[in-house]
């Protein structure tokens, strides 16, 4: 049940059944990692869930697309699912909806306008997946599920419609911050909320859990007015074209581009599906404003000076696919890098991309065009609260127990030590990792021993789920040592070899160049064989197989130092 500006206080939450005493926290994702954020609120058979996000794949994680949270736990508790929360329209929180809505039955889903825009375009690329019930929130709204009522309040990030929730319990108020931070002057948003929040800290509030991402940065965030004031000076200077590599979903950032640009006659042209489809969806909801005729396709680019041009793209994490690495590799079918012009990195590097993006600035240069990037001038800043902020939300709220969340473990516990440093006592801090279940009751708070799946669920292609820690290894060892095939022709009837064996390398050895070391592999490989044959289709080939695998293995790692995936192929006649 929805309701929107009730004017009578909502009753007292108690809990409907007895069988349930204590508010069950469950983070499948999110804590110990930047990403994957997916948290379960359970008290009694009713179950909220906040998010429902994907995580980027590591670099030891071949051909992986993306990982999505585990949801083990919720099988045969579909029923239980009362609703599902989102907090904002990055990937981290809402990329895993088409993989596990579907299997959880698509209970209602609530979030705010642009959010449920951004969910409704990414469901079109699943054309197979059933529709969502999508309930559009606003910071008025107030629903009740089961044991639970959860109502919002606007804070700050670098997207608009991020929703703060306070979910009430039979144990007491639950505040959970989603990604924020204060900007006290934004440029495409209304400051945070500070007196809703303060309120809800007025109440009474059992626990916090309060983003953690800016954990170790201290100060308060840089304003986005700030932000805009650096780019009007680069685009006012610029001889030549800008070019802005930056987040699809940075919305705000966005609409500077937009802004400045036209302040100074510059078109606007819009290249890479996510951003084309975001700033589609924002305009249309009133979140992006422009003047008719500012935004222009890539390919009319031509038709105007250099110096009355600007290009927002994708590609600011030097993505192989992305428009920028396009541009640069000069794949682009309407734009390549000139002398003149301004590329600017609006965007921190996302950790393991460093070496990427630092290649990419350094082929920008080569090709003679001018970078600037967050580290130089301020034309980024971070959707996340640093030190100072995070002080600032922990005393607004005033909680008895306080849980960090959303990143890595040394953030959490960064987070902690700010809180422990406020007065909020060490045994009222809870530090958790994914698959804890943290339980709370209006006097206690413990983590307890039960252990629940959050291992990584991978998404490579269509497949989910089904490419697992062995497959991984075998893709890890293939890119490392590279890949050695034995093709072997056998007598089906004395199990002997036909002829030699044949050598196939990929990614080992240069074939031409180790002539020596084949020869004293094929011959290796037929002494295995001969050994271990049988007559009259006795011989085991599996155990064959696997002795050539063992064998022909320690062998080239004796040779080389160096072990390849060594695949057996034997074909009788």
């Amino acid at each position: 049940m929805i309701q929107q500006k009730q004017t009578k206080p909502f009753r007292k939450i108690t809990p409907t059944r007895q069988t349930a005493k204590k508010l069950r926290i469950i983070p499948l994702g999110g804590l110990e990692e930047v990403g994957r954020n997916m948290t379960l609120f359970e008290y009694g058979n009713d179950i909220i869930i906040i998010d429902m996000g994907l995580q980027f794949p590591e670099e030891d994680m071949p051909g992986i697309d993306y990982i999505i949270p585990n949801i083990k736990y919720l099988k045969g508790k579909e029923r239980n699912i009362k609703g599902v929360f989102i907090t904002h329209g990055h990937m981290d929180h809402i990329g895993a909806i088409p993989h596990l809505m579907p299997r959880l039955g698509n209970p209602p889903m609530f979030t705010a306008a642009l959010t449920a825009g951004i969910i409704k375009k990414k469901q079109e690329d699943y054309p197979n997946v059933s529709s969502l019930n999508l309930k559009v929130v606003n910071f008025e709204s107030k629903v009740s599920l089961g044991n639970f009522r959860v109502e919002f309040f606007h804070v700050n990030h670098n997207i608009p419609d991020v929703l703060g929730m306070a979910i009430y319990t039979p144990e007491g108020l639950v505040i959970h911050t989603g990604d924020f931070k204060f900007d006290h002057s934004p440029t495409t948003d209304k400051p945070a909320d500070i007196g809703r929040i303060a309120q809800l800290g007025s109440q009474g509030v059992l626990a916090l859990m309060s983003d953690s991402t800016g954990a170790e940065h201290p100060g308060h965030s840089v304003s986005e007015q700030e932000i805009q004031k650096t780019i009007d000076i680069i685009i006012s200077k610029a001889k030549g074209r800008i070019i802005v590599a930056t987040f699809s979903s940075l919305i705000s950032r966005i609409q500077q581009i937009i802004t400045i640009s036209e302040k100074y006659g510059r078109k606007v042209a819009i290249d890479g599906y996510s951003m084309r489809t975001n700033i589609e969806i924002a305009n249309k909801l009133g979140y992006l404003k422009f003047r008719r005729g500012t935004i222009i396709r890539p390919e009319q680019m031509k038709n105007y000076p250099d110096d009355k041009i600007s290009l927002m793209c994708t590609g600011a994490q030097g993505e192989g696919k992305a428009v920028l690495m396009r541009i640069v590799n000069k794949e682009h079918r309407h734009v390549q890098i000139k002398k003149a012009d301004t590329v600017i990195f609006s965007s921190s590097v996302v950790p393991g991309n460093e070496r990427t993006v630092q290649n990419l600035k350094d082929q920008l240069y080569r090709q003679g065009a001018d970078v600037v990037h967050y580290k130089m001038m301020d034309v980024h800043v971070g959707g996340h609260a640093q030190i100072e902020d995070l002080k600032m939300m922990i005393n607004l709220i005033k909680p008895k127990f306080f849980m960090p969340i959303h990143g890595n473990y040394y953030m959490l516990r960064l987070h902690a030590n700010i809180a422990e440093n406020l007065g909020i006592p060490p045994t009222n801090t809870i530090v958790a990792g994914n698959g804890n279940v943290i339980e709370l009751t209006k006097n206690s708070t413990a983590i307890t021993k039960e252990k629940i799946p959050s291992n990584y669920v991978m998404v490579d292609g269509l497949g989910v789920g089904d490419v697992g820690n062995i497959v991984l290894r075998d893709r890890q060892q293939m890119s490392e040592d590279g890949m050695f095939t034995i093709v072997i022709v056998a007598d089906s009837k004395t199990g002997k070899i036909v002829g030699s064996p044949d050598i196939i390398s990929r990614g080992f050895i240069y074939m031409k160049g180790s002539t020596e070391l084949i020869k004293e592999t094929k011959n290796k490989v037929v002494e295995i064989v001969n050994k271990k044959a049988a007559p009259e289709h006795d011989t085991n080939w599996a155990y064959v197989k696997d002795n050539i695998r063992d064998q022909i293995g320690q062998f080239l790692f004796n040779k080389t130092q160096r072990r390849p995936m060594i695949l057996p192929v034997v074909i009788e006649v």
